[in-house]
């Protein structure tokens, strides 16, 4: 039949991509590491060792096995996919088809999510994250909107399969909040949240305002990776402000309600950190004091970065002060990326969480040329 034709044509057209990608990812290797690192964690004593040691075994031999399972499990659906399509067009099976179109479309969204995460190769791009919501100038609207993005990237973190955790949050007066800080633990989570960084806009007739007008928001949102390694950064006890305080009273079953909360303030940056996710001051404190480390040595990577490659033109452009994204919801809706031009209509979906779009879009704009980038 012409149609069971036409759609495994339309298959068959993926497998080169499909095995391009696994001589990329060199599975081969993957698989003697994961022989190597079972053999070190079948010797005896090593569950003995400290227990940040195991665990980077642990999470090294998760993410390596995860990765290959991945690629076979695409790469039986792509085949079994072929024989359920010569099967049905065989049986003459009309019935099937509209089944096996669905999973045709299925399949080539789960390559192209797969690819875009072989792009994933910087550094900390498969560490956890910690993201961070401040709400802009506007009052009650942008501490609104900051309660809505906050709920996006936790609806996203559950289709995910990702563990979210309220470190810190200060409730808005009326609705929302002024900020909000979330610890967000799963496999590359920073390589993929790295897109959400910058100032998020967003505009709506305010259910806020009693005159129906259109108003617009702003959020910033900063997103640092959670480095599982010591950073060696060496800052001066005088340079801290420490602040303990009662922590906010809200925000669910994830936050501590005790007074053991701890605000630091690094005088000469002026960051801020906050941590009230711990029972006990000496837990929040610590865990503020790596949240610090960790935006002090980004900062000094970033400067870094600028320094050596002379970042500037679209570079510039994805800095933590740019905005980056437009959520329209009246009198039109519509969701655009301002980076890659990424866009969909479907606002509702977007704040619930369905947000991989534009991160797709992101991670393939960044691996372009710069001359790429410009020209978009």
């Amino acid at each position: 039949m012409v149609e069971f034709d036409q759609l495994k044509l339309d298959l068959t057209s993926y497998e080169k991509p499909l095995i391009e990608m696994g001589d990329s990812l060199d599975l081969a290797t993957k698989q003697e590491k994961v022989d190597e690192i079972n053999r070190i964690m079948e010797e005896p004593g090593f569950w003995n060792r400290p227990q940040e040691e195991t665990q980077k075994y642990v999470t090294e031999l998760n993410g390596l096995k995860g990765l290959i399972d991945e690629y076979n499990a695409l790469k039986s659906r792509y085949e079994d996919t072929v024989v359920m399509i010569e099967m049905a067009n065989e049986e003459e099976d009309r019935d099937s088809l509209e089944e096996l179109k669905q999973e045709v479309e299925s399949f080539k969204e789960d390559l192209e999510t797969m690819r875009l995460d072989t792009l994933l190769t910087g550094e900390y791009d498969r560490c956890n994250c910690i993201l961070t919501l401040h709400a802009g100038a506007g009052g009650t609207e942008s501490m609104d909107w900051c309660g809505m993005l906050s709920r996006m990237y936790q609806k996203w973190c559950d289709k995910k399969g990702y563990k979210v955790q309220v470190i810190d949050f200060l409730e808005g007066d009326d609705a929302g909040y002024k900020s909000i800080t979330l610890q967000i633990d799963g496999l590359n989570a920073y390589g993929h949240l790295k897109s959400e960084k910058g100032v998020h806009r967003l505009v709506r007739i305010s259910p806020f305002n009693a005159a129906g007008k259109r108003e617009t928001s702003f959020v910033s949102c900063d997103v640092m990776p959670d480095i599982d390694t010591e950073i060696n950064i060496e800052i001066n006890p005088a340079d801290i402000e420490f602040q303990a305080y009662h922590s906010s009273g809200a925000g669910g079953q994830h936050v501590n309600k005790s007074s053991s909360a701890v605000r630091l303030t690094h005088k000469p940056t002026g960051i801020v950190v906050t941590c009230q996710m711990e029972r006990s001051q000496l837990q929040n404190k610590n865990k503020a004091l790596q949240m610090l480390k960790e935006k002090l040595y980004m900062m000094e990577q970033e400067a870094n970065a600028e320094k050596l490659s002379g970042i500037q033109g679209v570079q510039k452009g994805i800095n933590f002060g740019s905005q980056i994204r437009s959520y329209v919801l009246q009198p039109y809706t519509m969701v655009k990326d301002t980076r890659t031009d990424a866009q969909t209509s479907n606002a509702q979906a977007v704040l619930d969480g369905s947000i991989d779009l534009f991160i797709n879009a992101y991670l393939a704009f960044i691996n372009q040329k710069p001359e790429e980038q410009n020209g978009k």
